[in-house]
């Protein structure tokens, strides 16, 4: 128990490591035309669980199907328990920041032209998984600030529909949509 602690402990302070150098040289996207045509929402499932939600951007992006991509986060999660949402956590870090999970894996092997961050907490995998997805825009709250998002929102977490609504009138702005 105690060797698994400093193991974890190590694992963190790797993790911070990479963190720095991936926000020092961001990941590039090839995608270079205009509009929005594939989202992916990384969700903070301890604080908002209607992950659900998520799926309204296929309809009022106008989105083909299968164009919304999410995954979520938890503190903690029982591999055993169904959840609607694919999930990763913190047991899910390894060496050098990898994210040793296959769901988070799939999920970064994509590239997407909007990335949702929804979370509002300083997390290191909710942030790792954030520099390491391939977008063209990220999206996200305020309390995060400017190192993982393009465009920034203050609005309520739990108030999807405020967030909606702002996100497709900054995106009609930027001539995304």
């Amino acid at each position: 128990m105690f060797l698994k602690g400093i193991k974890d402990k190590f694992k963190r302070k790797s993790g911070r490591k990479i963190l720095k150098q991936l926000v020092a040289t961001p990941i590039a996207v090839t995608r270079e035309s205009k509009g929005i045509r594939s989202v992916g929402c990384i969700v903070d499932l301890d604080k908002f669980e209607k992950s659900e939600v998520f799926f309204q951007f296929q309809e009022e992006l106008s989105l083909h199907p299968n164009a919304v991509k999410i995954i979520g986060y938890k503190r903690f999660y029982d591999k055993n328990s169904p959840y609607a949402t694919p999930v990763f956590s913190d047991k899910d870090l390894g060496w050098n920041g990898d994210i040793e999970n296959s769901y988070a894996l799939e999920f970064l092997g994509r590239e997407y032209d909007l990335l949702v961050n929804y979370y509002n907490e300083d997390s290191l995998l909710l942030n790792l998984m954030s520099v390491k997805t391939k977008a063209r825009l990220k999206v996200g709250f305020k309390e995060v600030g400017p190192t993982y998002n393009d465009l920034m929102l203050d609005t309520p977490l739990k108030d999807f529909q405020i967030f909606k609504k702002e996100l497709k009138k900054y995106l009609g702005i930027f001539k995304e949509i």
